[in-house]
This record gives C-alpha cells, structure tokens and sequence, in this order.
C-alpha cells in the first residue's frame, strides 16, 4: 500500500531522513521505533506530505504522492494522527470531529460517521459539546484518532499516540489499534513505547539519525540484542 524509496529529507543543512526505504502493505500494522530525534515523526510527516522530501520516491498505491497537498493525500485515503494531538482547543469535540470530515459531502454518511466514532469512544459522546481544549490528555488522544477516522481512511499514520497518558489509557489506545486492524485500517505507527508496539505491530523498521539500521517481524526485534539493549530496557 505504502512505498517509500531512497527518501530523503533535509532541514537547512540538516539531513533529517537519508535514503530510507520501507514498504507497508495492506492490513498491516507496521511500528518505526528509534531514539528521540531519530527522524520517526518526520517520516510520517514527509508521507502525509507536511514537509517535502528533498530527494526519493513516496508510493500510495504504486501512485507517487510526494508531491501531493496533503488534502488531496487525505481525499485518496491517507489520515495522521500528529504527536501533541493539535486540537482546536476552542471548539467543541463535535466540531472536531466534523472538521475531520472536511473532505466528504454527503451530510447522512458523516453524520453516521460520527455515531460511530462516539460509540467507540463513550468519553467522547458523553462530552460532545465541550471544548477540546478542556480535556483530559487521553481524552484529546481519542479525540484526535477519531478526529482521523471522519475522513474515512485506508491508511492511519499515528505519531506518539501513548505519549504522556496512564497506563490504562495507553491499554484502551492499542485496544482501539487492534480493532482499527481488524476492520481492515492499515496503521504505521511511531511509538516511543518500544516494546508496547512491537507487541502489537506485525513488522518494525528501527530508525537511527535518519537512517535505518534494522527492521523485522515484530517478534524478530523484541528478540534482536542490539534492539533489546538500546530501546527494550
């Protein structure tokens, strides 16, 4: 479903992403894991297309999108889930939720797409007229993956989704991960819960300064020496 080929990204003198490959395919979950600054956030930024590669190629359905606006990705079926989780903070969850449907028409199915995003997230229903900014950190997470789910995805680009929450959140987050796979949502996910998301993923690439160094099943990483000492405690 997802290509990416010899990608590069540079920030002023800065290569942030230098020659990556990877590839995603239907259905799958597929984690990029690596320390803080290792380029993960942006590679999911380069492929939604909020910043541009500098050099290589981004495949969406054996399509080359990199140099797409992001509107046009999300209309072919492309959603991110940005770290920070960039509510707009003085409206209402129900606003939310409909500006993530910006892209479709048809008023019956997205308003039948907001029944279903609150009866997966009960919070969310029984808040819907309160502002975003007024909720909880785990809250504003449901939200924001609800938020990307308005715009009908086939691929769910998530960026830090347990960053800062409880462990019970953190659980219910990869719950709902597990059920957006079962229903067929193909999901790359950067996770700084290393082990957590190998758990969870089918495959895994390691990014290092840019670079990746490694990648696998998610069992074959949990197992890898280099991958334990550095990211698995």
């Amino acid at each position: 479903m997802l290509e990416l080929k010899d990608v590069s990204v540079q920030y002023g003198g800065i290569k942030a992403l230098e020659g990556v490959n990877l590839a995603v395919n239907a259905g799958e979950v597929v984690t990029l894991i690596g320390a803080n600054g290792a380029g993960k956030s942006t590679t999911l930024r380069v492929i939604s297309r909020l910043v541009s590669p500098s050099a290589g190629k981004i495949l969406f359905e054996g399509q080359d999108i990199a140099r797409l606006r992001p509107d046009e990705l999300v209309r072919m079926g492309v959603a991110h889930v940005p770290e920070g989780r960039r509510m707009l903070a003085r409206q209402t969850i129900q606003d939310n939720l409909e500006l993530g449907a910006y892209t479709r028409a048809n008023r019956a199915e997205i308003v039948a797409s907001m029944d279903e995003q609150f009866a997966r997230f009960p919070r969310l229903a029984e808040r819907r007229k309160q502002l975003a900014g007024t909720l909880s950190g785990g809250e504003q997470q449901m939200l924001a993956i609800a938020r990307a789910l308005m715009s009908r995805p086939r691929l769910l680009l998530m960026d830090e989704p347990s960053l800062g929450l409880a462990p019970l959140i953190v659980r219910e987050i990869f719950r709902i991960i597990e059920e957006l796979r079962a229903r067929g949502i193909t999901i790359l996910l950067v996770e700084q819960n290393a082990r957590l998301a190998l758990e969870h993923a089918d495959r895994g690439y390691v990014l290092e300064a840019g670079r990746l160094i490694t990648s696998g099943t998610g069992k074959e990483l949990m197992s890898d020496e280099r991958v334990r000492k550095a990211y698995l405690g």
